[in-house]
């Protein structure tokens, strides 16, 4: 991670940002910190739905609250927010010179939503052949879900991933939940980064290439279902559909928490090594030596005795005296932090994954902290060039460069078109 000017991976990409809430930006974000030009079109006036998504707000140098929602900041670092009317006829044609110079276009309209501004692809691929065109809904372009809206949390409940989540039906909170983040969101946005930067190559490989863009179709349906990974293997396998089991693994034994001395801690035993090596080192050698907990399998088939006797010996000592005793026994331990105490662990500090960021815009805000990208390449690391914009400001720089003068971008503005 750096905050030099040093070019990242996709410098002279350009990407046109259309899309609004979460898994669009998620996925612009990624490409903004590789370096790409990413300018985010934004509602003159309202911006993003996402940066009114509060609490918890920005706050000022004083330290009170803004009108602007940290949710937007999460995922809109890198870019430059520029406001269009694309419901006028002049919005829609500086949205579409836009297009002409860029490489990629992300938008996550509902199906057929843009066709009507004449921004849809089979409109811009006419303008510009070699753009890339990104499309994001919740069901795809086409099926009988086709023209609905669809949001992370009815697809986790779609695909069976609230009924994979949360403890079993009588258990004390039992009852399928959502996960804490908008998981299908975010993976999204991931595969569709990842479906940009194939395109990008199919079109400009030396050996292959076309010189031609495309259209993506990234649904959130399709990445619900694909992120179920092994459970889905294990129903296509079996027949069988798997239950919520808590914090317990369905193919693992012990993978779970487990009560200590002042709370809780995390134990992920993968393989047999590890599990003997824990019980040697928790001072019970005959949990290794049982035929019941010979091998993995076993240990899932008889975690209703294992587990119990297992909880009654971690009882005995603090979370941090058994990371302490397992940490070098290359037995999986942690702790289960709150969001607080994870900013605070010295690795998250040694990494460098909290990064204040300047913002310059005028808005009372000067400082806005994020996540440092998880991306590390040697030589064209993330590069942090903007913190999240300010709604519109970076409206009349991006004007300019499509070669409008201050009298039309001042005429623009008194017509309400930007």
């Amino acid at each position: 991670m750096t905050a030099s000017p040093t070019p990242g991976a996709l410098a002279g990409i350009r990407v046109l940002d259309l899309s609004r809430v979460l898994a669009g930006p998620w996925c612009t974000q990624i490409l903004a910190d590789l370096g790409a030009d990413v300018v985010k079109v934004e509602r003159p006036g309202a911006g993003d739905d996402t940066r009114h998504w509060g609490p918890p707000f920005l706050k000022d140098a004083e330290g009170r609250d803004t009108p602007q929602a940290s949710y937007f900041t999460a995922c809109n670092r890198n870019k430059r927010s520029v406001t269009i009317d694309m419901a006028t006829p002049e919005g829609q044609q500086l949205i579409r010179q836009m297009a002409q110079q860029a490489d990629v276009l992300v938008e996550n309209f509902k199906v057929g939503g843009l066709a009507r501004y004449g921004l849809d692809y089979a409109s811009l691929r006419e303008v510009n052949p070699r753009l890339i065109y990104c499309s994001v809904t919740g069901f795809g372009q086409d099926g009988p879900y086709a023209e609905r809206a669809g949001y992370d949390l009815m697809i986790q409940a779609m695909t069976g991933m609230m009924s994979i989540t949360g403890r079993a039906d009588g258990e004390p909170g039992g009852g399928p939940l959502r996960v804490g983040v908008a998981v299908v969101d975010v993976f999204t946005g991931l595969y569709a980064s990842n479906a940009i930067l194939a395109a990008l190559h199919a079109r400009d490989n030396a050996a292959t290439g076309t010189g031609l863009g495309q259209h993506i179709d990234m649904a959130l349906l399709d990445v619900g279902m694909a992120v179920l990974a092994n459970q889905a293997a294990g129903f296509l396998a079996t027949g069988q559909a798997p239950g919520r089991q808590g914090n317990t693994h369905p193919s693992l034994a012990p993978y779970q928490d487990f009560p200590t001395q002042d709370g809780s801690m995390l134990l992920a035993i993968g393989n047999d090594g590890q599990f003997q090596r824990f019980c040697a080192a928790a001072g019970q050698p005959q949990w290794a030596a049982d035929a019941r907990f010979a091998t993995n399998t076993l240990r899932v088939q008889h975690r209703a005795v294992l587990i119990p006797a297992m909880e009654q010996v971690t009882r005995t000592r603090t979370t941090a005296d058994w990371i302490a005793l397992l940490e070098d026994k290359a037995v999986p331990c942690g702790p289960i932090n709150t969001i607080a105490q994870a900013f605070d662990d010295p690795q998250v500090r040694a990494r460098g994954l909290r990064m204040d960021l300047p913002r310059q815009a005028g808005d009372g805000v000067a400082q806005v902290a994020t996540v440092a990208s998880p991306l590390r390449l040697s030589a064209t690391p993330p590069v942090l060039r903007h913190a999240p914009p300010a709604l519109g400001q970076h409206t009349a720089e991006v004007l300019r460069e499509l070669g409008l003068d201050a009298e039309r971008i001042a005429q623009l503005q008194a017509q309400g078109v930007v």
